[in-house]
């Protein structure tokens, strides 16, 4: 229960982050310089449940009894089907089979890179502690 609400705080902080660093970015280099307040309820509500999702969906990681690559293929079922549900229902991306084919064309390569990135990042921390445990044992 500690996991699933620091995962989830910690998920709904970066998903703020997301929507405040946008709303800057919209204002600073696009040519709005007021935003619309239903728009930025939408988005802004849209950013904290996604990275919510998202972040708790990282949980699936950790039952053991299933391989990494049943873990990989339900973290992305589940991530996947709820992004795109949320970004059809906000509007980041136009219900129509072109908007989701433009949609899964720039989700999958970011989904490999952030999977790769973490993969690696952990790989490298079980080596540090597995050397770890060999030093002490000698």
């Amino acid at each position: 229960m500690k996991t699933l609400l620091f995962s989830s705080f910690v998920g709904i902080c970066f998903g703020a982050l997301v929507m405040v660093l946008t709303c800057f970015g919209v204002i600073g280099f696009g040519e709005i310089t007021a935003l619309d307040s239903e728009m930025f309820v939408k988005n802004a509500i849209g950013c904290l449940l996604c990275g919510w999702f998202f972040s708790t969906a990282t949980i699936l990681f950790e039952i053991e009894k299933w391989s990494l690559l049943f873990q990989t293929t339900m973290h992305f079922l589940t991530v996947s089907i709820l992004y795109f549900l949320l970004s059809f229902f906000v509007g980041w991306i136009s219900f129509s089979m072109k908007g989701l084919v433009t949609g899964i064309l720039i989700f999958i390569p970011f989904y490999v890179t952030i999977w790769t990135i973490f993969y690696l990042y952990f790989r490298f921390q079980m080596k540090i502690l597995n050397d770890g445990l060999d030093k002490r044992r000698n």
